[in-house]
């Protein structure tokens, strides 16, 4: 049976309220989920940004933008454990195209 691999583009935004330290923690923690479970591909750190709509009272939030290739099962992992992250306020998964 072989391995099947998609590439995905997924984008988090972290509440704007956390410290430096604690953004560049749950960054790390994500940059390294993803590396162990597939090929990180490159992130990009748009920093703060204006919401489109409030979320949670808030207007503004840090975003990170990485693309990776993982299993088909990875991108579902990675949807709970944004969930249930401390800190993470919206996050999406997008499977690319080929």
């Amino acid at each position: 049976m072989t391995d099947v691999k998609n590439k995905y583009e997924t984008i988090f935004i972290i509440d704007k309220d956390k410290t430096e330290e604690e953004t560049a923690e749950i960054t790390e923690k994500f940059k390294a989920l993803i590396s162990a479970n597939g090929e990180l591909e490159g992130v990009d750190v748009w920093g703060k940004r204006r919401l489109a709509y409030p979320i949670n009272d808030k207007n503004e939030g840090f975003y990170v933008l990485a693309n990776f290739t993982a299993g088909v099962d990875f991108p579902k992992e990675l949807d709970r454990v944004y969930g249930i992250t401390d800190g993470v306020i919206r996050s999406i998964i997008i499977k690319k195209d080929e």
